[in-house]
């Protein structure tokens, strides 16, 4: 078994991450129930490091992908993507998403050919995880149109990977009084989850 964690916790916070305290939560308890397991993590500095794909990156990476060469270092977080039977994903809720690192990261495991590919009926995921948590928190609440989920949700569609959940720690900072409580209450809930994760 091996668990992929990307962790997004990019936050003035630093270790006092309220998104870091959700995902300790969830690890720590996976991490008892599955001590033979495997845990990579991709680390906010490497997330921070990554490079937006300019458009001569694009036409580099499509011309090693014509000809399959996907153990080529542009595809090095796709395939630790693909190969993880389990995906942890935390990060904080920014401007109703996520920070722009990990939409970076998103496009560099997005590898047509090595995470999904197309067919005729239309894009079908090439990836082994059969589940992903999405971790995140945030100051305001939980919304119907909240698009980190919404997005996260949907690229599992598209990797292929059948089970998604996830934790909102959500309106932290509309009330100061309730947010450890809250923020309790959302970590007591990544615990359980991680129990049958």
């Amino acid at each position: 078994m091996k668990l992929l964690f990307v962790n997004g916790c990019i936050s003035q916070r630093g270790e006092e991450s309220r998104t870091l305290a959700l995902a300790r939560a969830f690890l720590e308890t996976w991490k008892d129930l599955h001590p033979e397991a495997e845990v990579e993590t991709v680390e906010p500095e490497a997330l921070l490091a990554l490079k937006p794909f300019a458009p001569e990156m694009l036409n580099d990476r499509d011309a090693l992908a014509g000809i399959r060469c996907f153990d080529a270092p542009v595809f090095d977080l796709a395939r630790q993507f693909r190969a993880a039977d389990r995906v942890v994903v935390a990060a904080p809720f920014w401007d109703l998403t996520f920070p722009a690192a990990l939409r970076t990261y998103i496009e560099y495991i997005s590898a047509n050919g090595l995470t999904y590919h197309y067919e005729a009926d239309g894009c079908h995921g090439d990836c082994r995880a059969e589940k992903l948590v999405y971790l995140t928190s945030g100051g305001d609440a939980e919304r119907p149109e909240s698009l980190g989920i919404l997005y996260w949700k949907q690229l599992c569609a598209m990797f292929g990977i059948p089970a998604f959940s996830y934790v909102f720690a959500g309106g932290l900072d509309l009330d100061p009084a309730k947010t450890e409580e809250i923020l309790t209450e959302a970590c007591e809930k990544a615990r359980r989850l991680a129990e049958d994760f």
